[in-house]
């Protein structure tokens, strides 16, 4: 897997993903990004930015500034020449991922509880419901929506943490969408039970009880950790 790289000097710190230079560049990183979780590339699949560009129908600028963030993110490393391949993820990594987001989201979820603006809680709230009321889903439709509310719902409790240096340290280890790749392999309990967690985390901000908050959080992304460890190992066997 690609790593990203520090400096020898004092204090350097890790090199984190580069922002996309323009829209286009942005939506050529969400759609390479939302091809590998949804396993339209598969792992060790390789690809090149002249594939990617025409199946995309975009010029070469924007895909190659996508591919260097995806590359800074471990999703992507480059083969001889000009090939690229998607990363495959040990069990051991893929459990990593999610205990980092434990232990970040987790305490991202704490600080909120204390200092989300009463509109965040509410909005919070609201995201919680529309994924409750679209489970289980019926439809392409839902699904999008509860994948799309479920990015919304911890996008907006890492930023009512207000902290840049979480929010750096979550966009190096981990990107949010990795979720939207477990909603597919959910059972209707699965997502009954994810609907309550989100329920419960943002009772905990509303009630401004960090502890509750915390626990919320680690407890849906160990439900979370555990589906994912099943499927990886089901994976694995076929």
């Amino acid at each position: 897997m690609t790593r990203t790289s520090t400096s020898s000097a004092p204090g350097a710190q890790l090199a984190r993903p580069a922002a996309p230079k323009g829209p286009a560049a942005e939506q050529a990183y969400e759609a390479i990004r939302d091809r590998i979780f949804s396993g339209a590339l598969g792992e060790n699949d390789r690809v090149t930015e002249a594939d990617l560009a025409e199946s995309l129908n975009m010029s070469r600028t924007p895909v190659r500034e996508a591919v260097k963030r995806l590359l800074l993110e471990g999703l992507l490393t480059r083969d001889a020449g000009p090939g690229l391949r998607v990363v495959a993820l040990a069990d051991d990594e893929v459990m990593q991922i999610f205990e980092i987001r434990m232990m970040l989201e987790g305490y991202a979820a704490r600080r909120a509880a204390t200092r989300a603006l009463p509109e965040e809680a509410i909005e919070l709230r609201r995201l919680a419901e529309l994924m409750a009321h679209h489970v289980p889903p019926r439809s392409e439709k839902d699904f999008r929506i509860i994948a799309d509310s479920n990015k919304a719902f911890h996008s907006l409790v890492l930023e009512a943490a207000r902290s840049s240096r979480l929010k750096a340290m979550l966009s190096v280890v981990v990107h949010l969408a990795l979720v939207t790749r477990t909603f597919r392999m959910y059972s209707e309990e699965d997502m009954r039970r994810s609907a309550r967690h989100h329920l419960d985390i943002s009772d905990a901000i509303v009630a401004r009880a960090p502890d509750w908050a915390e626990l919320a959080m680690a407890t849906h992304l160990q439900a979370a950790a555990d589906l994912a460890k099943a499927d990886k190992e089901r994976a694995d066997e076929r």
